[in-house]
């Protein structure tokens, strides 16, 4: 059942564009008491195939926030580290690890199946959602953001986040700026019946033309892709054919791959973009709105799920009147450098994926060091996100902006884990010490709505922290009490110690 809207309704936030990231932040922001509204052209979830590994970081904080189950957590399991293959550049031998406390570091899960849990949960929340409505147009010059519809009809909000994709109308018509990399290589995709689904080379294959990426079936459709090297399309916007699909395959595979009966044709290329600000007055993006890039290693879909979570307590709190406005410029700061990195890391697999022999040396060397369980690591945190630190100020604690793993925790005498204390969604100061509690809960007062306290007993080398609804620190006791109420007032704003 689809919920509508009369003429010039008005909700709190719009979100355009109802993918799994817009369906994530309408979830999100529900949860938290926020009124929102999500217009989305599509009348239902296509399935598509599309992005469908959660990596690790992604992964960690949907678990904190409820959105996947629990792991398994235990003294024991502290120390060890869970590892699954992957790949980086088509080359083999990159294993991405994690903390075994957190669960598996790769997760598979479609991306349409991740739009559905995130819609079902919004609209159990109390989200509105427009399927089979367009946005035409926006207005983002008054107090609120008006939306026109392709009906005719309009959605006024207090703020509108797009989150509409590559060609985002949002961030068009609202005025972002952005850098951008002209593309260079392009590339095809169809599901499609292969006629011989036991001879077509599986998986990555590199040829003197470039690469096919075949996952062939023998009891239904094959996921088919080819990366051609030779520049880009010359009209990405033409639809897709069966023969041109064919052809390209045949011709990168160096033979042919007969096929029929394709469900989906797609096109891209090695186009990357990335806005300078996530926000522009009362209009936020997120998702493929703010970044694209070659989608090479699935991290396209996991940026865009860690800027619904970043996004949606801080939009909360300040809807609510418990932080200000400065909390939002956080958002940029914080997600910015991860699509930065993540633009540049694919820019270098497509330049380890050339072909030609000039670059065989240059790729044998790389797969050997794909063996160093060093390099491994760092790539694979890179790759998964786990290297992320968020920005902190000067002379506050090392910990401080720094993704706290999901530690065996002990609250009255009974066991928990730091993925269980973040569902509700609120800042949690964990007081360890119990000779500091009294302090550290004078120092919290002021904020008795935004932070929960909590005495627990933990393995952690601090008296105390404070955890984000994310899971990252935004302060540790290296400063004592006094250090905590600077850090909540730099988070949330300074209160009125005459009214507090």
């Amino acid at each position: 059942m689809t919920s509508s809207l009369s003429s010039c309704a008005e909700t709190q936030v719009a979100v355009v564009g109802g993918g799994p990231v817009g369906m994530l932040l309408a979830a999100e922001l529900a949860h938290f008491g926020v009124r929102v509204t999500v217009i989305e052209q599509n009348a239902e979830t296509l399935d598509v195939p599309k992005a469908g590994t959660l990596h690790a970081r992604t992964a960690q904080v949907l678990r904190r926030r409820g959105y996947l189950g629990a792991p398994r957590t235990s003294p024991e399991l502290l120390e060890r580290e869970a590892a699954q293959p992957f790949h980086f550049a088509g080359l083999p031998g990159l294993t991405i690890t994690g903390p075994a406390v957190e669960g598996d570091p790769i997760v598979g899960r479609a991306q349409s199946d991740l739009e559905r849990q995130f819609e079902k949960m919004a609209r159990q929340r109390g989200a509105t959602v427009l399927r089979g409505r367009r946005v035409a147009g926006l207005d983002a010059a008054g107090e609120e953001v008006t939306l026109t519809l392709d009906d005719g009809s309009s959605v006024s909000a207090a703020w509108v986040i797009g989150a509409d994709g590559a060609r985002s109308l949002v961030r068009e018509q609202a005025g972002f700026t952005s850098e951008e990399h002209l593309p260079r290589a392009q590339a095809v995709l169809g599901v499609v019946e292969l006629d011989d689904p036991y001879s077509a080379p599986p998986g990555w294959n590199l040829t003197e033309r470039g690469w096919t990426v075949i996952s062939p079936s023998p009891w239904g459709p094959s996921r088919v892709a080819a990366f051609d090297f030779d520049g880009p399309h010359r009209d990405r916007r033409t639809p897709l054919t069966l023969d041109e699909l064919r052809a390209t395959v045949s011709r990168i595979a160096g033979r042919d791959i007969p096929m029929h009966h394709a469900t989906f044709l797609d096109r891209f290329s090695d186009y990357a973009r990335l806005v300078h600000s996530y926000r522009r007055g009362r209009v936020l993006l997120a998702g493929d709105a703010a970044h694209v890039h070659f989608p090479v290693g699935g991290q396209g879909l996991n940026l865009g799920l860690q800027d619904a979570v970043n996004l949606s307590w801080k939009l909360a709190l300040h809807l609510q009147g418990h932080a200000g406005a400065h909390l939002l410029d956080t958002y940029t700061a914080e997600r910015r450098p991860p699509a930065a990195r993540t633009i540049a890391n694919t820019q270098a697999q497509l330049a380890l994926m050339q072909p030609g022999r000039g670059h065989d040396p240059l790729r044998e060397l790389f797969t050997g060091l794909l063996q160093n369980p060093a390099v491994s690591k760092q790539l694979g945190d890179m790759i998964s996100d786990q290297d992320v630190t968020l920005p902190r100020a000067p002379h506050s604690s090392r910990w401080t902006g720094t993704f706290l793993p999901n530690l065996p925790l002990t609250v009255a005498s009974r066991p928990t884990s730091v993925v269980e204390l973040l569902k509700p969604g609120r800042l949690r100061l964990l007081v360890l010490e119990p000779g500091a509690a009294a302090d550290l809960r004078k120092a919290a007062a002021p904020w008795p709505v935004e932070v929960t306290v909590t005495d627990c007993a933990a393995q952690l080398a601090v008296g105390a922290c404070l955890l984000r609804p994310d899971g990252y620190l935004a302060w540790a006791d290296d400063g004592g009490p006094a250090g905590l109420e600077a850090a909540l007032e730099a988070l949330l704003g300074p209160i009125d110690k005459d009214t507090a």
